[in-house]
């Protein structure tokens, strides 16, 4: 454990030391608050719990799009410049390097998250929001961002550089978001089964409501855990091939 929480503030320090970390905030925040204010504060009455939905519906896709971001270079970066050689002559195990840079991505988005309160707090000036709700809805917004820094993180290990890593990771999440559309046009049994692998919707309205179920959440750190392992397995196959 010690181990990997050292190379999750390695990688942590790392965002904050090169601008992409920087760049990836400010864009996330900037847009987050574009489309609080055309959407879910809008010029017609609205109750507060539908303000703060649709808050979470578009701070939803925000924290999808910034955990490919934040992953895609966590592994694709070091083979990329080469310093990937330097882990398979170190003490550090691949389960111990997957963890550890997955959970400085985490780290760094609930620092995003955490920045971005300040817009639902706006809906306490005129209207009431239960804390429940709110705390519902951060929590799927991070339990999402995690998924999609799980996917990316697999993109990443199994790419040979950042750019391929980044489209590989976007095209995993899109398909994993889109499954809840095919299950609209598809039959049974299909439709289910689509319909409890799409990412978003059917595992995130409840949440966005302010209703947690376990289901819900086994779901997601299901898909995050997942996508770890295969990180590991993947990063495990390199090593014996060399």
């Amino acid at each position: 454990m010690g181990k990997c929480l050292l190379v999750a503030g390695r990688e942590l320090g790392a965002f904050f030391s090169t601008w992409m970390g920087y760049i990836i905030c400010a864009a996330a925040l900037f847009i987050d608050g574009l489309l609080f204010n055309a959407y879910a504060v809008t010029s017609s009455p609205k109750f507060s719990a539908d303000v703060l939905a649709d808050f979470f519906y578009f701070a939803s896709g925000i924290s999808l799009v910034a955990g490919v971001f934040l992953a895609m270079r966590l592994i694709a970066e070091e083979k990329q410049n080469g310093t990937i050689v330097l882990f398979y002559t170190s003490p550090i195990s691949e389960r111990q390097l997957i963890y550890g840079k997955f959970l400085s991505a985490v780290f760094f988005s609930l620092i995003i998250h955490a920045l971005s309160l300040y817009m639902p707090a706006l809906i306490f000036i005129n209207g009431k929001v239960s804390l429940g709700h709110l705390a519902s809805g951060y929590l799927v917004i991070i339990l999402l961002g995690a998924a999609a820094i799980a996917i990316s993180l697999f993109a990443s290990t199994i790419a040979p550089n950042q750019l391929v890593a980044g489209v590989t990771g976007s095209l995993f999440v899109v398909t994993f978001l889109v499954l809840w559309m095919v299950a609209d046009i598809v039959e049974p049994p299909f439709k289910d089964l689509f319909g409890y692998l799409a990412i978003h919707n059917k595992h995130f309205t409840p949440f966005s409501e302010g209703i947690v179920h376990t289901r819900d959440l086994i779901y997601y750190l299901s898909v995050t855990v997942f996508f770890l392992e295969c990180s590991v397995r993947a990063l495990e196959a390199r090593r014996w091939r060399g």
